[in-house]
């Protein structure tokens, strides 16, 4: 091969180079309405296919109270997302159950959390945050984009927009605000930042005020292979509750929760030679 004619190769593999490098710099980039299309399709992929699980959770929840010294308490439990059939069969429903195995490592005495830092729901109202069923309940920006770095996440802001009208039918029913992470391969969720400046912390009981206060949660999503499909489900959970300044002790309450070891729920049976009865 002579020197002109390599030289033509060269320059025709860098000129491929950077034929490259522009496409994928001029690839459309998606609007607003595309991508809640695509999260809406995601969402009801899976409503419709995530099978009932069970995985690990560990929580470490903390209440830091002014002039008092800190509260931690671990609890490791089996997390549970179980589908329930409706009464006509028709639909199912994706419910959050636990099953507390410690506490602070010792064996269990009860079934329930202390709070008031807890959370349910992460695992199908996190994912349904942003998407085209709550387009009446929320504004949406898409954050500009940096078309050099294509493979940098989508970043959607919204804020509740709560009127008398469409509030009953608003996952949030606090006026909140917050950010969306979008993998543009994918197009999941990967990370949700909520606020809501004036969260109801401890309803009111009996003649007790209740605790007003700032709520800040995260959610991080990963996928997770469940019986031949991959779903996108909760990593970790972070929230922090603290109560306003005008309480008369500044309270601050926080947990983090993370989630590892999925399984699908699967009931399977093995027949015993000889005309034994199954076993489960």
């Amino acid at each position: 091969m002579t020197s002109r004619t390599s030289s033509a190769a060269i320059s025709l593999v860098a000129f491929l180079g950077f034929s490259a490098v522009l496409c994928a710099q001029r690839a459309k980039t998606p609007t607003m309405e595309e991508i809640l299309q695509r999260l809406e399709a995601n969402l009801n992929h899976y409503d419709a296919r995530v099978p009932s699980i069970f995985c690990d959770e560990h929580v470490i929840s903390q209440i830091v109270e002014s002039g008092q010294p800190n509260e931690d308490t671990v609890t490791d439990s089996v997390f549970r997302l179980k589908r329930i059939p409706s009464a006509d069969h028709t639909t199912t429903m994706l419910v959050e159950l636990r099953e507390i195995k410690s506490v602070n490592g010792k064996p269990a005495t009860k079934q329930q959390m202390d709070g008031p830092s807890l959370l349910s729901g992460a695992f199908e109202g996190g994912l349904a945050v942003v998407s085209l069923s709550q387009t009446a309940c929320m504004n949406y920006t898409l954050q500009r984009i940096n078309k050099n770095r294509p493979t940098e996440p989508y970043v959607v802001r919204f804020s509740t927009v709560l009127t008398p009208q469409n509030t009953d039918d608003c996952l949030l029913q606090e006026n909140s605000k917050g950010r969306a992470f979008i993998d543009p391969a994918s197009m999941q969720i990967t990370h949700l930042e909520l606020t809501t400046p004036h969260h109801v912390i401890i309803p009111a009981i009996s003649y007790t005020a209740p605790v007003i206060g700032k709520r800040e949660l995260t959610v991080d999503y990963a996928p997770v292979l469940l019986g031949g499909e991959t779903f996108w489900m909760p990593s970790t959970i972070t929230m922090r509750n603290t109560s306003d300044s005008g309480t008369f002790h500044m309270t601050a309450w926080s947990y983090r929760a993370t989630y590892r070891n999925y399984h699908k729920m699967e009931v399977t049976t093995r027949i015993l030679p000889g005309g034994g009865t199954p076993v489960p």
